[in-house]
């Protein structure tokens, strides 16, 4: 049974930066009428219920009790006091136009002081941080945030989205293990405790539902698991799912559809908005790489098809360039072989707007984990993987990268919440004689 949405819906961001902006202006902007939330599944995305022969394809947002988008409020931290008018403005990603005609409502949220330390993120600077003290001291901190921004604006409930940079690369190890393990590396300023994951304690400890939009490790340890879990905490991870690994995730799973093979997959991007400058610097880089290299490796299940892909060469690069803005290039060279082995070749150049393809995916997200909160969900939500570029998984599973599948689940998973049957697609019934 999932509880009715009522009073307000606060959405916390870690990083009021170009895509916390963009989406907070574009939710702005479909609220007065003056656009449309393109590419934003539970706006815009259609579900069937029941057999094709009946005809029933509702709206997501019709037939789930989601949070409206008049009852959402934001907040969150940055690195800078910019109000969200002026880092908007800053991060050029919306029309000048349109964000003169919101500018009211976005001079009106200010960003709280964040938690920042520059060895986690080496390319950025920024003054408008908390104290340098305890790593503890600060997610007491983060907590009182919390409760000061949903007591001010009188939120019924809450949800967290990191949407700040990619830090340094980081392995599981002991401090990650247990609660009391992080509670104690908290105190002690443990280095493996980067701020993306004091972010993601201050929200479990909270009750606050947490999705992690970058390839940090965050949330994704087994003390923040296991506590989530047994108290009714939502976490999801990991990287939102954007430009060239969306094009992998829709491409993959087709060629190895049709048993064609994979030699070699060599991706370039270009970008220069803030998360470019960050992963420039080669720590950075090697956490945002381990994500988008597991993608196809895990589509194709060369172990599997080892004729089809044992030997797939497959290189990531991405660089930053400043002239690009928050224009990304991602372009692909796919070297595919067909029938006797005969090369083809694939060659993708896909000039988008990294901003803009992730707005919606954050608004999804956090509609979602509250969705999913009021249903009695805890632990993992691994149903909304579609989203993600290196999905959050339980213990001894592997995440399943094709978006098609995904999509199937987090399709499956609305039905199964709406007392709705689940769909295989499997349609002997129409064919069969009945008995």
């Amino acid at each position: 049974m999932i509880k009715e949405t009522n009073g307000k819906l606060g959405i916390l961001m870690p990083g009021l930066g170009a895509v916390a902006t963009t989406l907070i202006a574009g939710v702005i902007a479909v609220r007065k009428g003056l656009s449309q939330p393109i590419g934003s599944l539970s706006q815009m995305g259609t579900i069937r219920l029941g057999k094709r022969t009946e005809n029933r394809n509702p709206l997501i947002k019709d037939m789930v009790p989601l949070a409206d988008l008049n009852d959402i409020v934001f907040g969150g931290w940055d690195l800078y006091p910019d109000n969200v008018y002026e880092a908007a403005v800053n991060a050029k990603v919306l029309d000048r136009y349109l964000l003169e005609q919101i500018k009211p409502d976005l001079e009106a949220i200010k960003p709280m002081p964040a938690v920042f330390q520059k060895e986690y993120a080496k390319r950025l600077t920024g003054e408008y941080i908390k104290p340098q003290t305890n790593k503890m001291v600060l997610a007491e901190a983060l907590m009182e945030d919390i409760r000061k921004f949903k007591e001010d604006n009188d939120c019924e409930r809450l949800v967290m989205v990191w949407c700040g940079s990619t830090e340094v690369y980081i392995e599981e190890g002991a401090v990650h293990q247990t609660m009391e393990a992080l509670e104690e590396g908290l105190r002690n300023n443990d280095p493996a405790i980067p701020p993306s994951m004091i972010y993601a304690y201050a929200a479990v400890k909270m009750g606050v539902p947490y999705a992690n939009g970058s390839p940090n490790l965050s949330c994704d340890i087994p003390a923040i698991v296991d506590y989530a879990k047994e108290n009714g905490g939502l976490v999801a991870g990991k990287d939102f799912k954007t430009g060239q690994t969306l094009m992998k995730t829709i491409l993959a799973p087709g060629l190895k559809a049709r048993a064609l093979g994979i030699k070699g997959w060599f991706s370039t991007n270009i970008l220069g908005n803030r998360d470019g400058e960050v992963l420039d610097h080669p720590d950075n880089f090697k956490t945002k790489e381990v994500s988008k290299l597991s993608v196809l490796e895990q589509i194709l299940e060369p172990e599997k098809n080892p004729v089809l892909y044992k030997d797939l060469y497959h290189k990531v690069r991405i660089n930053y360039y400043p002239p690009h803005g928050d224009n990304k290039e991602g372009w692909d060279n796919i070297d595919i072989t067909g029938w006797l082995g005969y090369p083809m070749q694939i060659k993708i150049d896909f000039l988008c707007r990294d901003s803009i393809l992730a707005a919606p995916i954050v608004l999804d997200l956090a509609l979602f984990m509250d969705l999913a909160q009021r249903a009695g969900m805890s632990g993992i939500q691994e149903w909304l993987s579609f989203y993600l570029k290196s999905p959050q998984v339980g213990k001894g599973l592997y995440p399943q990268h094709d978006l098609f599948k995904q999509k199937e689940k987090l399709h499956n998973t609305l039905r199964h919440m709406a007392g709705e049957d689940l769909i295989n697609h499997l349609g002997l019934d129409y064919y069969q004689d009945e008995a």
